[in-house]
């Protein structure tokens, strides 16, 4: 059976802007893939029914992104057809690698062809903002700049650099991080010329390291060979490095035993190289 991959991302930076009125944070950030890929594959059929083949620990069937992805597309378009999905989890849950909203992508893109409902990649990123709002990102294909929550994206050309990724064994309340009062003095709007010139950071790391000794421990051991920062809401925090063997040597040497990975960062989602109907 064909496997369609679902690449890790990482926020190169990421600025929080201030609070909407609808309680959500305004936020810049460029989006950037890793070659590090969950696995999906489906088995389309005519029941009707949305089934996993997988589990995830503490993830029930509404709360699985995959299932939601699936069942949402059938509602919006009215599709008659079922799918009995299979997952293989390489990328850590809850890192702020974006690992549950790459697979609702990759869900909607495969289904989308596998049921031939025809729909072009803005109408499924219009469906993927309502399961979260990384998805977009990874419908459309290519690192971004992202403003609004998110899913306002520009195409952008970062370095595709190798990076080590520290995994601390945490999970990461992104809604308690955005709640938190230290969170309170917005960032100014910046360019794409101040994050070439590297004016940027991540807003949400102090509260993070604050609230998380194992994410603090992390950056502190990932330091000590250069600039890291974390990913998104957290846990994961990395550091661009020369070439995979340098990286292999950061995990080889750091002090602590934060589990960890190297990968190389992806301009293109690597469903959209394989697949010419959606590059």
């Amino acid at each position: 059976m064909k496997t369609w991959p679902a690449p890790a991302k990482l926020n190169l930076f990421l600025h929080v802007l201030g609070r909407r009125p609808d309680g959500y944070h305004r936020l810049q950030t460029v989006f950037q893939f890793l070659d590090l890929c969950d696995e999906l594959s489906f088995a389309v059929d005519e029941s009707g029914r949305v089934v996993r083949e997988y589990t995830l620990p503490g993830v029930p069937d509404d709360e699985d992104l995959c299932l939601r992805a699936a069942r949402l597309l059938q509602r919006e378009t009215g599709c008659t057809g079922g799918v009995r999905i299979h997952l293989h989890k390489r990328i850590p849950a809850g890192g702020g690698l974006g690992g549950g909203s790459s697979d609702a992508a990759t869900t909607l893109l495969a289904l989308n062809r596998l049921w031939g409902l025809g729909l072009d990649r803005p109408a499924l990123a219009e469906l993927g903002l309502r399961l979260g709002a990384d998805v977009p990102v990874f419908v459309h294909g290519h690192a971004a700049w992202a403003e609004g929550v998110g899913e306002r994206l520009s195409p952008l050309e970062p370095p595709e650099r190798w990076y080590v990724v520290l995994c601390p064994p945490v999970h990461v309340s992104t809604a308690a991080v955005f709640r938190d009062p230290q969170l309170t003095r917005p960032s100014p709007a910046i360019t794409i010329r101040d994050f070439r010139e590297g004016r940027t950071r991540n807003d949400l790391e102090a509260v993070v390291r604050a609230r998380y000794p194992e994410v603090e421990a992390a950056i502190r051991d990932l330091s000590a060979f250069g600039p890291a920062r974390m990913t998104g809401s957290g846990a994961c925090v990395f550091l661009a490095v020369e070439d995979a063997a340098a990286g292999e040597a950061v995990l080889a040497r750091r002090p602590g035993g934060c589990p960890g990975f190297v990968a190389r960062g992806l301009n293109q989602h690597p469903l959209h190289r394989r697949l010419g109907e959606f590059a």
